[in-house]
């Protein structure tokens, strides 16, 4: 079982939404480019990075080369989120979670970026 932010993880959730039938549907006419920065972490702030270009996924630790929205979260949203727990949108509306860059395009890409999170929450995670 993968520890969560650690490259055993990124690796194992990257293979897993890049071999989704739903994200590769979802995202045929997604371009986005999307930096989580992760605080209060094991070792301080983590930061890993995922990439939607038209039905594809490329992601990775540390930091995207041109991100079009980064969203900062401490690591106990971050968890939550991601094992399906809190909704992403109610976070942001709690504070909860930070959105810069081009909040307009992840908004226009709101129902591409809802196939991403029960894709994660499926994976074997040790938080």
């Amino acid at each position: 079982m993968a520890r969560f932010l650690s490259e055993q993880w990124s690796n194992e959730a990257i293979e897993a939404l890049k071999t989704s039938e739903d994200v590769r549907r979802a995202t045929k006419d997604v371009e986005l480019t999307i930096q989580q920065v992760v605080t209060g972490a094991a070792g301080g702030q983590a930061s890993y990075w995922v990439r939607l270009d038209n039905g594809t996924v490329e992601g990775g630790l540390g930091d995207a080369a041109s991100a079009d929205v980064t969203i900062t979260q401490d690591y106990e949203t971050a968890g939550a989120i991601t094992r399906g727990e809190l909704n992403p949108q109610a976070a942001f509306m709690q504070g909860k979670l930070k959105v810069t860059g081009n909040m307009g395009k992840l908004l226009q890409h709101q129902g591409a970026m809802g196939t991403i999170f029960p894709v994660l929450a499926s994976l074997g995670t040790e938080y």
